[in-house]
């Protein structure tokens, strides 16, 4: 092969590499557009798990409110993953249970920024990360929302010597390898993660 065959190869498998990532990266609009249904999305979630928690709290007390966060944020999670194809989850800073809640490295980086935002003086409220991200599987939509620890988390999720003794029986006999405590209000919990699939074809 002469070099002149070389450099016209080289330039041919460039032009298919940005033809190929131009094909599955979708146009800004249409970013924009799973940005605004995905921070919906997660909005419907903490406001459902939040009016959900309320309501315990004020029914049962604080071990009530263990139910709420053991039993039915997952089961808001799948009904609005159910309804929309999209993975909704969350992800914790630090996890009270190790087979839910666990960040991947995407999520890990994205929360990173998010601590780094805040420790700069912008407001979890009004944060969230949104990316396309190439992986084995194809490329994904991906986006975070933060989690804010709110003064009535702290029953659960305070310093270990400041939760009532009842309260840690029961999160020590439901989560013998609990690390979801030590904060202070006001700080990152954790995060709603929403992961999309990227039809290829249609890009």
């Amino acid at each position: 092969m002469t070099i002149k065959d070389t450099v016209r190869m080289r330039t041919v498998l460039g032009v298919c590499a940005v033809i190929l990532a131009c094909s599955v990266i979708p146009a800004w609009a249409e970013v924009a557009e799973r940005d605004k249904a995905a921070s919906e999305v997660a909005t419907t979630f903490l406001n459902e798990l939040g009016a959900a928690m309320k309501k315990e709290m004020t029914k049962g007390g604080p071990m009530e409110a263990i139910k709420v966060c053991a039993e039915l944020a997952p089961k808001i999670a799948g009904r609005l993953s159910r309804e929309h194809g999209w993975r909704v989850t969350r992800v914790g800073t630090r996890v009270r249970n190790p087979l839910l809640g666990m960040p991947d490295a995407w999520e890990q980086q994205a929360l990173s920024e998010f601590a780094e935002r805040s420790a700069k003086g912008e407001a979890f409220a009004g944060m969230v990360h949104s990316e396309v991200v190439a992986e084995p599987g194809g490329p994904y939509y991906r986006f975070m929302k933060p989690i804010a620890v709110q003064p009535q988390c702290l029953l659960c999720h305070g310093p270990s010597e400041q939760i009532p003794d009842a309260i840690r029986t029961v999160l020590k006999q439901r989560y013998p390898f609990d690390a979801a405590v030590g904060y202070k209000a006001g700080e990152l919990r954790g995060a709603v993660s929403i992961k999309q699939p990227i039809d290829r074809g249609n890009h």
